[in-house]
């Protein structure tokens, strides 16, 4: 039997040309869908595959702790988010 473990993480979506992308935060893994709701379903398929691969490879532990996720009670729990914030810059082109 295999044991299972919960990993949870953070969506943003946004709006790019015809589509919808969803990136799942921190593990740095993107899908999109023609609607938010076909990016979420589709994220978290690529997600599942994403987990699913590394812990067949046997670098799921190392990896999630690579981008901050720690073990507690039983969930891997992702780096507490601080703010969201949408900010410019200037470029001289």
């Amino acid at each position: 039997m295999s044991k299972t473990m919960n990993i949870e993480y953070t969506v943003h979506i946004w709006k790019e040309g015809g589509q919808y992308v969803a990136h799942a935060m921190p593990l740095d893994v993107m899908s999109s869908g023609y609607t938010p709701e076909e990016a979420r379903v589709a994220l978290d398929e690529a997600v599942h595959l994403f987990l699913v691969t590394a812990a067949d490879m046997g670098t799921l532990e190392e990896g999630l702790q690579e981008v901050g996720y720690e073990f507690k009670h039983g969930t891997w729990v992702g780096p507490p988010w601080v703010a969201t914030e949408r900010h410019s810059a200037v470029v001289g082109v």
